[in-house]
Formats: C-alpha cells, structure tokens, sequence
C-alpha cells in the first residue's frame, strides 16, 4: 500500500534508537524527508539511507523544539509530520521504580518535563509550520500504562496519561484546520529500555531471583499478562506510527491506537 509519504518532511524524537529508529526508517522507506533528532547520533542511524539529517538536541531544553523544527523548515521547506516519540526514563533515570513513596519531587519534576512538557513545546513549535502547509499530522508516542495504573512508575504512567489528554484536546482544536493528533499506545517493546544493562529487564530479574534473558522471554509476559506472549518489536510500533503519519489516515483524528501484544484488556 503506497502511504503517500513521498516527498513529506517529518521530525522524529527519540530516533537513534529502538522506536524511533525504526520510525526513521520506515518513514524513509516511504520517500519521506526525515530530521531524526536525538542527544547523540548512532551508527544505525547513521546507516540510513535517504533524505535524512541528525539534529542533536536535549528535549529537556525549552529552546529546542523550536530550533528543531527551524531546521526542518530550513533543510526541507517546511513541516508536514511530527512523532514525539522520545520518552520514558529521564536521562539517569532506571526504571521500574516500585511504589508511590518512591519518587521525589524532583523525579516527578523530570519524568513530567521529559514525557509531557518537551512534548508541549514540540507541538506548540510544530503547528504554525503544519499550518502553513494546510495540514499535517502528529503522532504521540503514550504507552499501555497511562490507562491501566499501577502502583510501579506511578509518575511515568501519569505523565503518559496527561498525553493522551492532550491528544485529545489538540485533534479537536486543530483537526478543522488540517492537523490530525493521534497517540500509540505500546506495550513493553524489545528495546534498551529493558535490554541494556541496568534496564527494566535488570531491575526486574533482581526482584524475581531470575536473569535478564528469562525475564525478557517469559517473566514480563506473564507478569503483564500480553495475549501474545512476547514483547512487542519495535517495528510493530513504526509501522502503526507511519500509517497514522499517512494521508490514507486522513479521517482518523483523537485515536488512541494500542500495539501492546494484548496488554491493555478494557473494553
């Protein structure tokens, strides 16, 4: 199915690795001009072939997402699709982190600027642009967790939460205009998030006497109950994300669409 991606400029967050790499890619695939942002470059993201140039930026700066989508405008003319997908821990930050007492004010603090405010201002810099074009479409990386609670990363899972509110608020205000907002919604993806060392994976086997490999395969399935019995791959997440970045998504606005292995049971 040709998306009609050809020739659309996107900004990518988080897109030196897991998600946000295979986003880049798959938007590349379909003859979109991508800046892939991120602290640092990668080589895999280096490797990428296409229309593509790296934009090193700390989102946890306020001035950044204006700088990002200036240079958007300046390399590629304009703005047509904006994925927010960095998020999750805070730089430092190993998670999962285990009660309400847990975090401080301060970790409250980073985990709402990194997953909601930097989310803020990369909209608030996006739109004009989008609106210059006569349209657009953003796509918000939320996750499973902001509608299902519990009591482990309760400040991660708010602030994903506080997202697909703002979702919504944006697609009722801008869809008139031509800015569709959607969010996916993914379950525990196979990233570094849980494989590197000291990630989820880590953390978890520490709790349950086990190692990391047989929590990746077998404890966090079970633990979060996927239908599927595996984490979800990250490219299961990208190709949602491009089809929602697509023109053939043109009526679908204010959506929240999960790919979380069965995660999410509510009707």
């Amino acid at each position: 199915m040709d998306l009609q991606l050809s020739g659309r400029v996107a900004i990518v967050t988080g897109a030196s690795k897991g998600i946000g790499l295979a986003v880049t890619r798959t938007l590349l695939a379909e003859g979109a001009r991508v800046v892939a942002v991120s602290r640092k470059s990668a080589p895999e993201l280096e490797a990428l072939a296409g229309d593509l140039v790296h934009v090193p930026a700390d989102l946890m700066d306020p001035e950044a997402p204006g700088q990002i989508v200036g240079r958007a405008v300046a390399e590629f003319g304009g703005l047509d699709i904006l994925v927010n997908n960095a998020g999750g821990p805070p730089p430092g930050v190993a998670l999962p982190r285990f009660g309400f007492l847990t975090p401080t004010d301060e970790d409250w603090r980073t985990m709402f600027e990194f997953n909601l405010f930097s989310v803020v201002r990369a909209v608030r810099a996006a739109v004009p642009a989008m609106l210059a074009r006569g349209g657009g479409s953003i796509v918000n990386v939320s996750s499973g967790s902001a509608r299902m609670p519990a009591p482990m990363n309760v400040d991660y899972n708010a602030a994903k939460a506080g997202l697909n509110t703002l979702t919504k608020a944006l697609s009722e205000e801008f869809a008139p205009q031509g800015i569709r907002v959607n969010t996916v919604s993914p379950g525990p993806v196979r990233t570094a998030w849980w494989t590197e060392s000291g990630g989820a994976a880590d953390i978890i086997a520490a709790q349950a006497g086990t190692d990391r490999d047989t929590v990746i395969t077998q404890v966090a399935p079970e633990m979060m109950k996927l239908s599927t019995g595996r984490l979800v791959e990250p490219q299961e997440v990208a190709d949602v994300v491009a089809l929602l970045s697509s023109p053939r998504s043109a009526s679908t606005t204010g959506a929240d669409l999960a790919v979380d292995g069965g995660f999410l049971k509510q009707v």
